[in-house]
């Protein structure tokens, strides 16, 4: 069962939107063991998307498109499909009154152009879209499924989840299917597929491993599909993988570093504060992006300079000007400043050169310091990342909350 994935639009050829729906219809698609055999970008051209459709059309039973269905000039795809499904326009009632009542509700006049996303083709099956005007439309010609969703990302997902998704289950009968997903850090892609090159090679025929790397962390996902017991099959090569890996796995299952390192303070009934040089708060937000953290997040120090080193955290004058901010004494002491500060169970302390300046011949650009502990025990390590300021700043804070990680592993 292939599928091709069509997204509509100038803005994306040209760089402006970045196309995110069809990485995500992907991501959907695998799920159900639909294989997206292509994703075509096409602009806003009625010769074009027709051209585009039809190559679909011989290579893939279900189509699905985003893009193109608001009411201004340049949204044609709509127009374009009524031509390619020789069908025409007419009014929706129904969807009409439920689109002036929203207008109202927000005290807002209907104009004409409104009213054109009311205007449905006949050949269509109408898809809902509870998220906003522009509405989905299901095709069928020859076999093959064709569906037009708006390209605005929530209101596609919403289509996607609600209406697109569960017809094709209805319409189509797809091989069983089943993931399993590991999270791992503290070690990239390429040392993860070295451990694992012997597992990967005796995986049985039915059974994928993909490697989906973040910063920071990487995703591993097993994947196997066809074979009657492929349940339990897939399982036991995960708890193999584990086995292999060690603590370089942190959970089972889609989990973000953050929210596995809150379930660990919570466990505990333990704090954690932070002390953030280079990082400048993305340790404290990635903790307090995760619902109920103020179950253990204190606070944080934002010591960007030497000086707050100094006076808030009681960073020596001497350890700075001997060793710098960007050396273990100095994310030791910040760490002490820390816990005496804030009389949290555990601390980080953050000091790096994320770039582009700054460096030094024996500290490039990727230098971070990171202190992690409590009230008796500090570690302090030193890593070596990347030469781009944005990489540099999110790795630098996922290496901080792994270390943490670890250290509570073991205390």
């Amino acid at each position: 069962m292939k599928t091709t994935i069509i997204s509509i639009g100038d803005e994306i050829l040209i760089g402006q939107t970045v196309n995110t729906n069809s990485t995500w219809i992907g991501q959907q698609l695998s799920l159900l063991s639909i294989q997206p055999y292509e994703v075509i970008c096409c602009s806003d051209n009625a010769d074009h998307i027709v051209q585009s459709l039809d190559r679909a059309a011989v290579q893939s039973q279900i189509v699905l498109m985003t893009g193109g269905l608001g009411p201004t000039k340049d949204d044609i795809t709509k127009k374009t499909l009524v031509d390619y499904f020789h069908t025409e326009l007419e009014l929706n009632e129904a969807l009409w009154e439920r689109m002036q009542a929203i207008f109202a509700q927000r005290g807002k006049a209907v104009v004409e152009m409104n009213r054109s996303q009311a205007m449905i083709p006949k050949a269509c099956t109408l898809l809902p879209n509870q998220r906003g005007t522009a509405q989905g439309m299901w095709f069928e010609r020859d076999g093959v499924v064709f569906v037009s969703m708006p390209g605005v990302p929530h209101e596609m997902k919403h289509l996607m989840e609600h209406e697109v998704i569960p017809r094709l289950r209805q319409r189509f009968t797809f091989p069983s299917i089943v993931h399993a997903t590991v999270m791992t850090a503290g070690a990239g892609e390429s040392t993860i597929a070295h451990k694992l090159s012997d597992f990967e090679n005796q995986l049985p025929h039915f059974i994928k491993l993909a490697y989906l790397p973040e910063l920071g962390v990487v995703k591993l996902r097993l994947t196997g599909s066809g074979s009657a017991d492929v349940e339990q099959t897939v399982l036991a090569q995960k708890e193999k993988l584990k086995t292999i890996l060690g603590r370089l796995v942190y959970a089972d299952g889609e989990e973000k570093l953050e929210v596995h390192l809150g379930k660990l303070l919570l466990a505990r009934n333990a704090t954690v504060s932070c002390a953030e040089s280079c990082t400048g708060g993305l340790i404290s937000h990635l903790f307090t992006s995760v619902p109920g953290s103020s179950a253990y997040f204190e606070g944080s120090v934002i010591s960007y300079s030497y000086a707050v080193k100094e006076k808030v955290l009681g960073v020596k004058k001497e350890t700075l000007q001997t060793h710098g901010a960007v050396s273990e004494p100095c994310v030791l002491e910040m760490l002490d400043g820390l816990l005496q500060l804030n009389n949290t169970t555990f601390g980080i302390a953050v000091s790096g050169i994320a770039g582009p300046g700054g460096a030094t011949d024996d500290k490039p650009v990727g230098t971070v310091w990171i202190a992690v502990g409590n009230s008796t025990t500090r570690l302090a390590q030193k890593f070596q990342f990347f030469p781009s300021r944005t990489e540099n700043i999110r790795v630098f804070a996922h290496a901080a909350l792994n270390m943490l990680r670890l250290f509570m592993l073991e205390h």
